[in-house]
């Protein structure tokens, strides 16, 4: 029987770069959602949809820097910053950016998996729901190691 994930295969790296400031290296992963910002700010904030797309189960309070509905949240992931906005695109339709603090060395693999956590995001919300994929999990999902690849050439550095 195919699934909804046995049909998935994501698309070419695309919508991510890196920025630098001293030390801080953050990589910014910018998508264009077919979903209002209010629909995309509860897949955000609401436990019962971030376990179906995110990295991480929820988000706890304490670690919330910075929440405005549905525009801006900011929080501390694993030691490092998040920040996600939220900007609304055409009648129903959410430009939704992400710049997360991570150590150099991970930055291609931070954008291969946050690419496929996207993708997955944007199945759920449209209704077509693929499961979660992150961690060792993404790594081994088939076109992870493409991706990460591509980011790796698309951020300037060797395969």
């Amino acid at each position: 029987m195919t699934t909804n994930r046995d049909r998935y295969t994501p698309g070419a790296a695309s919508g991510a770069s890196i920025h630098k400031e001293g030390e801080k290296w953050t990589l910014v992963v910018t998508r264009d959602l077919r979903h209002p910002p209010a629909k995309v700010w509860k897949a955000l904030t609401e436990p019962e949809h971030l376990r179906e797309w995110a990295p991480f189960d929820s988000i706890d309070e304490p670690n919330v820097k910075r929440s405005v509905a549905p525009k801006a949240l900011e929080y501390t992931w694993g030691g490092k910053d998040l920040r996600w906005e939220l900007e609304p695109l055409g009648e129903d339709g959410t430009r939704l950016t992400l710049w997360h603090n991570i150590d150099r060395n991970y930055i291609s693999m931070g954008a291969a998996g946050w690419h496929i956590c996207f993708d997955v995001l944007e199945h759920l919300l449209a209704g077509d729901p693929i499961g979660r994929i992150v961690g060792q999990e993404a790594m081994k999902f088939e076109g992870w190691q493409r991706l990460h690849a591509e980011y790796k050439t698309l951020f300037g550095a060797t395969p």
